[in-house]
């Protein structure tokens, strides 16, 4: 779903690998039936924990949810929304695992399951997702795995993607750079008359240059029971070179994404380009207005970062069995029918992961982009995504990562110094988080 702080598509390490010792009160299993409910006659009941918008105009999940049990009498859900954010919620399900008070399904952040799974906050569903694999798109199913065992179903995904203001383009003489030297020619070009085709968005360093850096190569792999930490890739260096002769020629925009001046700058007609994620498309369409509706698009990346055109993960969050669940046969079951009621899901802003319908774009969505099949253009992103792989503990690299990209807008530092911090912030939270590290 829709987080500012924690949103990201993530191939995951295989953990497992290490022998981390999982903690947490193992699943009672309940007794069922091989149909689906209970032995007892009486319907199973299976709970849920979601952090989705359930905003005006959205199909609210309590009412998807309303469908099923309408319809399955014998296995009954009851979805609960948490209205704090995602590390919250992720305090919250650790301690009724603890209790033996956790929900049966709970959304998970892809960037989350590792740290989740070495809290043994997970329950190994591998042979009920089994069943339900070809109702997804494959990168997206593999998401909610560690170490080859899998751990729930995907939801919705962040393929990072372009957005730009067609006819300002037309107007400069440009088009879609497919080149890293025709993106810094074309962002000088489009400068000289004071408009910027690229953000240089420090608040979101650490979701958004992963995606662009680590889409050839991740960052994290699991070698001998060890973390082997390399963020100073080939494509961590592209990207720092590209983004520091940008802000040294003042040809790029440097508001922060979340903050008013980014959205004055796209009202203003200055920004007329940016890179976002998939997600980000209507929240896109609220901030620059009606003004410039019909006049922007949605475009694949081009080869801008050593990438080969590939993005990597900006979002996305899957739903996981807790450990402790009675029911994991009937939750996947509902699970399985809920992450694939594609058009419900979309009104809730979600770029789904299921593969079973193509999903419709909104009709406010074609009239912005100017009759564009933005959700297709989407699905094409999703294939075109790279791996890559999250530590967990992830949350303080990013944080950290945030925090020294900031000192290359004042000029107190350099954009490459934000992948050298990652690499020693990761290196530090693995160790104190107690897991081995190559050395």
């Amino acid at each position: 779903m829709v987080s500012h702080n924690k949103r990201f598509i993530a191939a995951l390490a295989s953990v497992a690998a290490m022998g981390i010792a999982l903690s947490g009160c193992g699943s009672a299993g309940g007794d069922t039936a091989s149909d689906g409910g209970s032995t007892s006659g009486e319907p199973v009941e299976i709970t849920y924990m979601h952090r989705l918008p359930d905003s005006e105009g959205m199909t609210l999940v309590n009412d998807i949810v309303k469908k099923w049990n309408d319809e399955h009498p014998d296995i009954q859900v009851t979805a609960t929304k948490f209205d704090g954010g995602a590390s919250d919620m992720i305090k919250k399900l650790e301690t009724d695992v603890k209790s033996g008070e956790a929900p049966d399904l709970a959304q998970i952040g892809y960037s989350e399951l590792p740290e989740v799974f070495t809290k043994g906050m997970l329950e190994d569903v591998t042979e009920e997702a089994a069943k339900y694999q070809d109702h997804f798109a494959e990168g997206p199913f593999k998401l909610m795995q560690v170490g080859g065992k899998t751990y729930g179903l995907p939801q919705d995904t962040g393929p990072l993607v372009y957005y730009y203001n067609a006819t300002a383009f037309e107007e400069l003489g440009l088009s879609v750079p497919t080149t890293q030297d025709e993106l810094i020619e074309s962002a000088k070009k489009a400068a000289e008359q004071g408009k910027y085709i690229l953000s240089y968005q420090a608040d979101e360093a650490g979701n958004m240059f992963p995606g662009l850096a680590g889409a050839s190569e991740s960052w994290y792999t699991v070698e001998n029971d060890a973390w082997v930490v390399n963020t100073e890739t080939a494509g961590s260096s592209a990207v720092a070179s590209v983004f520091q002769e940008l802000i040294d020629s003042s040809a790029v925009a440097t508001s922060p994404r979340w903050d008013p001046s980014f959205d004055a700058s796209l009202q203003d007609g200055s920004l007329i380009g940016t890179i976002g994620a998939g997600w980000e498309a209507p929240l896109l369409m609220d901030s620059i207005g009606d003004a410039q509706k019909g006049q922007w698009r949605v475009a694949q990346l081009g080869d801008w970062f050593e990438n080969g055109g590939k993005s990597g993960p900006d979002g996305g969050s899957g739903v996981a069995v807790m450990k402790g669940s009675e029911h994991p046969a009937e939750a996947m079951e509902f699970l399985d029918w809920f992450n694939t009621q594609v058009a419900d899901l979309v009104s809730q802003g979600l770029v789904v992961a299921a593969s079973t319908e193509a999903a419709e774009t909104p009709a406010d969505w074609s009239e912005f982009y100017g009759g564009q099949d933005v959700m297709a253009e989407l699905a094409t992103a999703n294939d075109n995504m790279g791996e890559f792989t999250y530590m967990p503990g992830y949350s303080a690299v990013g944080a950290a990562m945030k925090e020294t990209a900031a000192k290359a807008v004042d000029g107190s530092g350099k954009v490459a110094d934000v992948f050298s911090t990652a690499q020693t912030t990761s290196i530090e939270t693995l160790k104190n988080l107690g897991l081995s590290v190559a050395e």
